[in-house]
């Protein structure tokens, strides 16, 4: 399996996405793509970080960008998270780890004294060439979205 590395190509990954869309990661050339990974449907960090997202899509619009966001969640939980918010963007649903294993997202974790393998809060900027162009990670979700549309703004 490839990863994704910095300023390289994204490795072509096959994806699932919410409003029952199977895409290819080179399907997503012509805009730039922010790709948030984030650990579990309707939990406090989660959401504020997808609503910022949402209200922020059509200032990210304006800059030729896309966003979409990632978890392992199955199809069918991220259509309901999708729905409750009114979220206009698309969600990948990776309950394989195939694209958070190529983006080296699943680091251990620690709750409560728990230790376990999950997803480690991430963004990556992809650009219009299927570029890899910027990562962000152990992001915090509060403010997290304006961060991400600065950056573009100013590239």
């Amino acid at each position: 399996m490839s990863k994704a590395e910095l300023n390289k190509i994204i490795p072509d990954l096959t994806c699932q996405m919410t409003g029952d869309k199977k895409i290819k990661m080179r399907d997503l050339k012509g805009k730039n793509i922010v790709l948030y990974f984030y650990p579990k449907d309707n939990t406090p960090g989660c959401t504020t970080e997808s609503i910022e997202f949402q209200n922020l899509l059509k200032e990210f619009a304006k800059l030729n960008t896309e966003v979409i966001g990632i978890s392992r969640d199955s199809l069918s939980l991220h259509e309901k998270f999708r729905s409750k918010y009114d979220f206009s963007f698309d969600l990948i649903s990776d309950e394989d780890e195939v694209i958070c294993d190529a983006f080296d997202v699943i680091k251990e974790k620690n709750m409560y004294g728990k230790k376990y393998m999950g997803i480690e809060r991430s963004t990556f900027l992809i650009d219009e060439n299927n570029k890899l162009i910027a990562e962000w990670r152990k992001v915090k979700a509060k403010g997290h979205a304006q961060s991400i549309l600065d950056y573009i703004a100013d590239l």
